[in-house]
């Protein structure tokens, strides 16, 4: 039984991919797309009314960029999901868009199944991105000067929340593991990047498992 759909917006400067992605998004009975937008500052001004529960960024954007544009966006609605579109496995912009908040990646080759799961992970408290991303990411954290043991700042209960999340758990499942609410999920991974100095999920994950 599905219980709810998942509002996507679609943020793509290119007129035919833009096209594309919509039609693409009007076949899962579990997705509809809200809207689509053409640039960073049209996402700005109209994203914050839609209240989505995810956005399909493009990074290349004309004007402000697709990684300036989440940091802005999440500054407004910061539960607000961010997968990023990309032509290419651009790594420092990878690196960036995590950073800024962003929860994931794909590339605009992608099937449509690939964009389904992705936007359904998102949604369920996952991290889409391929392994290969992965494993450069978590090289690239290891690689950081700063290399100080920053999970010793961290509860033994934010602890358990970051393992279970860094094993694959969604926020519901460690909100059952832990026998703790969804919303006390939501506000330990607050804490949790806050104590890492990091400023999304994904990247307490990987400096954790760094």
């Amino acid at each position: 039984m599905i219980s709810s759909k998942k509002s996507v917006v679609v943020v793509e400067d290119d007129p035919r991919l833009q096209q594309h992605l919509i039609m693409l998004l009007e076949k899962p009975v579990d997705i509809t797309c809200l809207t689509a937008v053409s640039s960073a500052e049209e996402a700005l001004e109209r994203i914050p009314a839609y209240r989505p529960d995810v956005v399909l960024m493009d990074i290349n954007l004309p004007g402000i960029s697709g990684i300036d544009c989440i940091r802005e966006l999440k500054k407004k609605l910061p539960r607000l999901e961010v997968v990023m579109l990309t032509a290419y496995e651009e790594e420092d912009n990878i690196f960036r868009a995590l950073k800024e908040g962003a929860s994931g990646y794909l590339l605009k080759s992608s099937t449509p199944e690939d964009i389904y799961n992705a936007i359904r992970d998102v949604y369920s408290g996952g991290a889409p991105f391929s392994s290969h991303i992965a494993r450069k990411v978590a090289q690239y954290f290891r690689s950081e000067k700063n290399l100080e043991d920053e999970n010793e700042k961290l509860t033994p209960r934010e602890k358990d929340v970051l393992k279970l999340l860094a094993s694959g758990y969604i926020y519901k499942e460690v909100a059952d593991q832990l026998d703790i609410s969804l919303e006390t999920v939501r506000t330990y991974v607050k804490r949790i990047c806050i104590k890492l100095h990091v400023r999304s999920k994904v990247e307490a994950i990987l400096k954790f498992r760094s």
